[in-house]
């Protein structure tokens, strides 16, 4: 195809005839894998003579075609992937990076500058030996739009391989490259070149700054490490951080000003200082793992640098509060972080200290207070406004998060010094009859710090007396977000425990609340839902008040919930559907019916929304985005809430069946739409459900054959998921499956994907065997024409296991198979493999006589069982191999019984720990919550502990990584260390007793097999004899008592 037919082609699909547009696409993707076709769209792209809209479209196609096939991965490839020829490879290298110094736009060069970092995370250096001098020279023409283009390749290199650990290729292109950069700011900011644009100079300090941040994500290099780097780097962001930038040269707007090539410039500067200081340059937080590394620098930077930035940082402050200049929301936000950083070190909390007072007073409190950006927020977008008030996630990287944060930090690490001024300065401001605005500033800082104030034994007794002074009279204020900020303190200090001295002044909160309920206000209302929840979770009283009206409390709350998909509100309808089970019961189909609602209307606008976006699917895109899944998490949460009302109404099978009979369109919906962010929740709901009621339902049978469906196609990994549900179909549904063959068939082959799917790894291997042990275990005598198969995937892979886990359920596939039909079990062996009958029985027999091998009761009650199964056998069907030791049957048995009292005893134990954790899970040691030191010294808290732990485990994944990569041996004994109980499972052998199951068994072997019997019991010593002697008193007792 000619270049003029090939341009008329991309132009033809801005034609805003659909029917045009599409026969146009189809076209492009007819001719996209011809050899050549890249090399035309280079050319299209750098002809001027051809318009910006078309060469934009070539430049996308480009991007798409590089990202889907320039590497393909045979494991992933899909048919509609085509390898791009070596031809096209070859002209787009060598032409890339002349069409980026040409490129006439914005929009192209961002196409071509992600379609160079695809050819350079796979080519470069092996394949693409060059492009590091080619990208020096444009760095070094002289030409702006040749550096400009070479600051971009710069940057698509760094980003190639950031994220790489051990990598020595970025460490070169830092070393080469950077030296360059740097001079290269340097001169635009001291001698801006002539005949530059107005956004030529911070477009290029952007791109270089960003550069740099983007080198040190994870590894400072030894060259930037050294002071011919660091310090001239050091100056240019100085001298950024500093820069007075004139009004004329940054839009008016500030919305548009934080956007603007100057801001994002200075943004990058602010967050390289904050990075190097938070990894690299913080000697007393710093993992162990890394000071082998970084120690050096990091002692040099604490202090030479750090004073510096601190300095530097206090003065930029100091201008913004005084009106002097203003700063973007990114850069307020590093610069409160920094500070937070300040405050755990002892060398740079001597210099935070004499002025965090003043920082509390002018920086923190204005951003905590009320203002135009939150009134303006309030009238336009209520539910963002609550949205961002209450969740915590939703904007960690705003200056209010930080300040926030930095008051945190301030009250637990240095609570001695810090904590009673701040409540100071909070009781000087409600108690000096201050403006609305500055009375909620005082009241936020309050409610975030409700936690520490509950915990702390001299401040806590006070609470109730400054509720009565200071947030109840609030709730009658005239200004709403007054009423929404003394709601919040409320349920925070109810969070945490407050006891009221008499009932009068909590009846008068609660009546508060109650009247905020109703308030005209969305977010008053939406703070008093989540403040009458903690009231109800604490006091009887407020329950017993709640409980006539709860009808219409729940109607407020799934009002509220419609209105806003907010899903900080599903924990409040879950407490109400636990707090008034008995008034909510008679209503709970009709409830649930109306949250499905709630559910189904979420996920199709969350499908819709997908349907419609046009994200790149790529790591970048991705990192970038914004991920607002705001859909599918309140999908999730009322998924959950379903969930509470299936839970609540367990007690009543008629009523669970009815709210089953809701539910399961709704798990259909999703399922069949393959929301697959939502297959936890549903499966969770199956799984609840048919648990509870101990049947599989008509309707329901649909699901498990969606699910067959589903796994052998886009969610086999969703195995772990599915499992507790396909374990319930089999147990429960046994009727069913006894009369549907293809029902069989699906388990079946559900297994065998499970344990030979190289998609799969070795945890869902143990959970097809877990299916399969259901299957034999519930639907006896109804497999016999797939035994064979469910034994020979076993043998296959007894010694291809590399974890204990798997090594042990596969082998209970053989034990169950035993306990299935023993007789069928040890021939079919024989059958697929002379001496497999034996191989197996020397592997479970060594497992049985190790230390801690079947660790679990239910191994062990398995086990006695199968051994049961195999002491009643015919002796015609015993294969030879075996015969010489059979007779150790009994005392196997015996062995497994011996250890069955302290696998009891252990699984006790553990319900009980679980029990308490969950009991516990609330309490807040007050000691980790603050640091009551008296010496200033280095602080060390959980955020330090936990830091250290993700290193070392990093260290750990990357060494074993290694050790693969190199072909060595990577097993490790942590990971082979003892299987600890499941206590969520159930089985089929959970009440059968194994001490009757035994001594029948042994009555039956006397019986059948004399001989063999008779060697069994003489080979025993007196202490089995005597173990055996007890083991049937015990069967006799249980009989007689049963």
């Amino acid at each position: 195809m000619d270049l003029q037919t090939l341009s008329n082609l991309f132009a033809t699909t801005f034609n805003p005839n659909p029917n045009v547009r599409k026969a146009a696409e189809l076209e492009i993707r007819k001719v996209g894998r011809q050899e050549g076709m890249i090399a035309a769209l280079i050319q299209i792209i750098s002809a001027d003579t051809v318009d910006l809209a078309t060469r934009q479209a070539c430049a996308v196609y480009l991007k798409n075609r590089v990202s889907t096939s320039y590497f393909i991965d045979p494991a992933r490839s899909t048919p509609d992937q085509t390898p791009i020829p070596q031809s096209d490879r070859d002209a787009l290298k060598a032409s890339i990076l002349p069409i980026l110094a040409a490129s006439p736009s914005r929009s192209i060069t961002l196409q071509l500058s992600v379609t160079l970092k695809g050819i350079v995370s796979h080519d470069y250096p092996e394949k693409w030996p060059g492009l590091l001098d080619d990208v020096k020279k444009l760095l070094g023409s002289g030409d702006l739009h040749h550096v400009g283009a070479g600051c971009v390749a710069a940057l698509e290199m760094v980003k190639a391989f950031r994220f790489r650990q051990d990598n020595i290729v970025l460490p070169q292109i830092v070393e080469q490259i950077f030296p360059t950069l740097v001079t290269i700011a340097t001169g635009l900011l001291s001698n801006p070149p002539p005949g530059a644009s107005q956004e030529a100079v911070p477009t290029m300090l952007h791109l270089i700054l960003k550069t740099y941040k983007n080198s040190i994500v994870l590894h400072l290099s030894k060259h930037q490490q050294s002071p011919e780097s660091i310090v001239p780097w050091g100056r240019v962001l100085f001298q950024v951080v500093n820069l007075q930038i004139p009004k004329e040269a940054v839009p008016e707007d500030e919305e548009e000003r934080e956007r603007c090539e100057w801001w994002k410039a200075k943004k990058w500067a602010y967050g390289i200082l904050g990075r190097l200081f938070h990894r690299f340059g913080n000697p007393s937080q710093m993992p162990t793992t890394m000071k082998t590394d970084y120690e050096a620098f990091a002692t040099h930077f604490v202090d030479s640098f750090a004073p510096e930035i601190f300095k530097i940082y206090l003065h930029q402050i100091e201008l913004f509060v005084g009106g002097q200049s203003w700063l973007s929301q990114k850069c307020q936000y590093q610069i409160f972080s920094f500070l937070t950083e300040c405050i755990k070190p002892k060398s740079t909390w001597k210099l935070l200290k004499p002025h965090f007072e003043t920082l509390i007073s002018s920086f923190v409190f204005p951003q905590l207070s009320f203002n135009s950006t939150k009134q303006q927020l309030w009238e336009t977008d209520p539910v963002d406004y609550v949205r961002r008030s209450v969740d915590e996630y939703e904007n960690f990287d705003t200056p209010v998060s930080a300040a926030t944060s930095f008051l945190f930090s301030l009250a637990g690490n240095r609570t001695k010094i810090a904590f009673m001024p701040i409540l100071t300065f909070i009781n000087n401001v409600l108690g000096s009859n201050q403006p609305a605005p500055q009375r909620f500033g005082a009241l936020n800082m309050t409610a975030a710090l409700g936690t520490f104030i509950m915990k702390h034994p001299d401040v806590k007794v006070n609470m109730e007396q400054f509720l009565i002074r200071h947030v109840l009279p609030e709730f009658g204020s005239p200004e709403p977000y007054m009423r929404a900020i003394a709601c919040e303190v409320l349920a925070t200090v109810e969070k945490a425990g407050i006891q009221w001295s008499n009932e009068e002044t909590l009846n008068h909160h609660f009546q508060a609340v109650a009247a905020a309920l109703d308030d005209q206000e969305l977010p008053v209302r939406v703070h008093a839902a989540l403040a009458l929840t903690e009231m109800i979770t604490s006091h009887d009283s407020v329950r017993k008040a709640v409980a006539p009206q709860v009808g219409k409390v729940i109607q407020d709350l799934l009002k509220l919930s419609d209105e806003t998909d907010l899903d900080v509100l599903n924990p409040s309808m879950e407490t109400m559907v636990e707090s008034f089970q008995d008034e909510l019961t008679p209503v709970a189909a009709q409830l649930t019916a109306r949250l499905c609602e709630s559910y189904l209307r979420l996920v199709r606008e969350a499908m819709s929304k997908d349907d419609s976006s046009t994200r790149g699917n790529d790591l970048e895109s991705f990192i970038e985005s914004d991920g607002d899944d705001d859909k599918i998490f309140a999908a999730m949460g009322v998924a959950k809430t379903i969930g509470t009302i299936v839970s609540a109404v367990d007690s009543s099978p008629e009523i669970l069946s009815q709210v089953q009979e809701v539910i399961i369109p709704i798990i259909v919906f999703t399922l069949e739409s393959k929301q697959l962010d939502l297959f936890d929740n549903v499966y969770d709901l199956v799984d609840s459900m048919t648990f509870k009621l101990r049947a599989i339902s008509p309707n329901m049978w649909h699901v498990f054959e969606l699910t067959y469906k589903l796994f052998k196609s886009e969610a086999v990994d969703f195995l772990d998921e599915m499992l507790p549900s396909l374990d319930n179909f089999v147990s429960y549904g046994t009727d069913v499956f006894k009369s549907r063959a293809e029902y069989r068939v699906m388990v079946l082959d559900i297994y065998t994907t499970s344990i030979t799917s190289s998609q799969l790894g070795e945890n869902d291997r143990v959970n097809g065997c877990k299916l399969a042990e259901s299957v034999l275990l519930n639907l006896r005598g109804c497999v016999d024409d797939s035994l064979h198969v469910f034994i020979n995937t076993a043998l296959d892979h007894l010694d291809k296991a590399e974890t204990v886990a798997l090594r042990l359920a596969n082998l209970e596939v053989l034990i169950n198979a035993v306990l299935y039909n023993p007789s069928a079990s040890l021939h079919l062996m024989e059958v697929y493999r002379a001496g497999s009958s034996r191989v197996f029985f020397d592997k479970w027999f060594e497992a049985i006589n190790a230390e801690n091998r079947l660790p679990r009761v239910h191994d062990k009650k398995l086990t006695i069982l199968a051994l049961c199964a195999l002491m009643e056998m015919d002796p015609a069907g015993i294969p030879d191999v075996l015969r010489d030791g059979w007779p150790g049957i009994v005392a196997a048995t015996l062995k497994t019984f011996k250890e069955l009292p302290q696998a009891v005893e252990s699984r006790k134990a553990l319900e009980e720990a679980f029990q308490d954790d969950d009991d516990d899970e609330d309490i807040i040691n007050d000691e980790e919550l603050f640091n009551l030191a008296e010496e200033e010294e280095d602080v060390y808290d959980e955020d330090t502990a936990y830091m250290e732990l993700l290193a070392k485990e990093g260290a750990r994944l990357r060494e074993k990584s290694n050790k693969l990569a190199n072909g060595d041996d990577a097993s490790e004994s942590s990971e082979d260390s003892e299987l600890e109980e499941e206590l969520g499972y159930i089985s089929a052998i959970d009440n059968v007793d194994p001490y009757a199951s035994f001594k029948q068994a042994l009555t039956t072997f006397q019986m059948k097999n004399a001989p063999i019997y008779q060697a069994a019991t003489t080979s025993l010593d007196v202490e089995q004899q005597t173990q055996l002697m007890e083991i049937m008193r015990l069967a006799d007792t249980q009989e007689a008592s049963a």
